[in-house]
């Protein structure tokens, strides 16, 4: 698989992986799903794919360069990442709904 495709990837691990964690956050789960609240099961669910999601993506990274070099494009794009969750939530906090799809509050 290409190097560019990798990093990629990593870099939707990357943005995932915050997303899910941010969302197994009470503040971040309101503003995406309403005033409804996450259940239990969700809450580790969303902090289990989260951390996931981080490390798929450093070993993304890994596999594309050396130690030294990837852990530094990894913190790179978690830097990146963290941006652009930190603006959804801000801007658009609904859009990290999608994050959760298979999730249906009540109405």
């Amino acid at each position: 698989m290409p190097d560019a495709l990798l990093l990629l990837l990593a870099v939707a691990a990357n943005i995932a992986g915050l997303g899910w964690l941010a969302l197994a956050m009470d503040v971040h789960w309101e503003q995406a799903f309403g005033p409804v609240p996450a259940s239990r099961g969700t809450v580790v669910l969303l902090r289990v794919l989260g951390v996931s999601g981080l490390l798929a993506s450093l070993l993304l990274c890994l596999a594309v360069d050396h130690a030294s070099m990837a852990s530094l494009v990894w913190f790179m794009t978690l830097a990146g990442a963290a941006l652009t969750i930190a603006f959804t939530a801000a801007w658009k906090a609904r859009w990290l709904a999608l994050l959760a799809a298979w999730v249906r509050p009540a109405a």
